[in-house]
């Protein structure tokens, strides 16, 4: 079983308001130079949130959202710090996330 954590937020604040894709590319640097694999992605309209809890705020999401989903709960943890406007959580899946799932 996989443990998934997420930071979602809409994307035009992902996209738009908050500087992510450098957020990102400064994380893959970082992974590529610890010669460590990537374990995370951003995805647009991810199709998880139908998993989660009807009463969680995920589902409160404007139409059209985005997530950066991650294995590393630390660095979902750390995202959060560093962009504050995102909900966090988490979700189990028993196979490799796709990231069209």
């Amino acid at each position: 079983m996989y443990n998934y954590y997420f930071a979602i937020a809409s994307d035009s604040f992902f996209l738009n308001q908050e500087p992510i894709e450098e957020v990102l590319r400064e994380r893959t640097q970082y992974y590529q130079n610890c010669d460590k694999d990537i374990d995370f992605w951003f995805v647009l309209n991810p199709g998880f949130i139908h998993l989660l809890d009807d009463d969680s705020n995920f589902l409160k999401m404007p139409n059209s959202c985005a997530a950066i989903i991650s294995l590393d709960k630390k660095f979902i943890q750390w995202l959060k710090l560093r962009v504050v406007f995102v909900h966090v959580g988490s979700f189990k899946s028993q196979s490799i996330f796709l990231p069209n799932v």
